[in-house]
């Protein structure tokens, strides 16, 4: 029979110490727990109390939580949101291509890419600095208004568009800054290889560089989950213009707080996957060890 080494963990005895760290360690955390509850409620009760008394709490409970105006707005709001969910899934597949394609150009070398260079740079520059709401309107009544397109497009088309065109510019940086943060030596070894351009950066840079900027592309997908509902300037009947017209049949707020929530709670999940993706990037890069 083979006996287990001395060092194994799993018949190493457990001094008396250590079983009182591990005690104390135990009702240090149920203290914790049971204090952070207790401070929680005691804050919300605080809040609502504070709010509850307030002199126009009774106006604005009536004009902004009507609980019958949500019932009744809801179908066509939930209507608008699928709407929505559909540009979202269509503008982050192209933000994604789109994105990677323009940081690739940002990180070609040799004076013969010159050019390429400079229109990536330029397009980054340009639609990070321009409001989204102003891209929409140009790309939604702009481009219809030239004349070059037969047909009539739906709104949301050019609400993809215009989206597409001013995330591609944030996540091509975001992009661009995980190819840099490669160590050059990677780009090297593949060279030496005899790998060419293009499959280092394919097979070798751009699979390191998604991992490191994940939590970040995670982050501009949240915010890209919000910025759907400005399609609605276009006069897309996304969730938005569902409340705007909802909030006019029965001259009430309530139908707006039901669209704001349902985007809340699209935008939790992802924001929630993305604290814990970026946490464990943190714990295996330092080894569980917080700097």
């Amino acid at each position: 029979m083979t006996l287990a080494p001395p060092t194994d963990p799993a018949v190493r005895p457990v001094s008396a110490i250590e079983l009182e760290r591990r005690a104390f360690r135990k009702r240090q955390g149920a203290k914790s727990v049971v204090i952070s509850v207790v401070s929680t409620l005691v804050l919300a009760a605080v809040v609502w109390l504070t709010i509850v008394n307030t002199p126009g709490w009774a106006a604005v409970k009536e004009m902004f939580f009507d609980w019958d105006v949500a019932v009744a707005s809801f179908p066509r709001i939930w209507q608008g949101f699928l709407l929505n969910l559909q540009v979202l899934a269509i503008s982050a597949v192209f933000v994604l291509i789109f994105g990677l394609l323009i940081a690739t150009l940002r990180t070609l070398r040799g004076p013969v890419w010159l050019p390429l260079r400079a229109l990536a740079a330029g397009y980054t520059d340009l639609f990070r600095g321009l409001p989204l709401i102003i891209v929409l309107y140009l790309v939604g009544f702009g481009i219809p208004g030239l004349g070059l397109i037969p047909v009539r497009l739906p709104y949301a088309f050019w609400g993809v568009v215009a989206l597409t065109l001013t995330y591609s510019a944030y996540v091509a940086e975001v992009f661009r800054a995980g190819i840099e943060a490669v160590h050059p030596s990677q780009r090297q070894a593949a060279r030496s290889l005899g790998l060419s351009h293009a499959k280092t950066m394919r097979l070798v840079v751009v699979p390191q560089a998604i991992r490191k900027v994940t939590p970040a592309l995670m982050n501009d997908f949240v915010s890209l989950q919000k910025d759907v509902g400005l399609i609605s300037i276009l006069g897309a009947v996304d969730a938005v213009r569902a409340a705007q017209i909802e909030t006019a049949k029965f001259f009430d707020f309530t139908p707006y707080v039901v669209a704001g929530l349902l985007f809340v709670l699209l935008a939790i999940p992802t924001i929630r996957l993305t604290d814990w993706y970026t946490a464990r990037v943190r714990a295996r890069e330092q080894i569980g060890g917080i700097v």
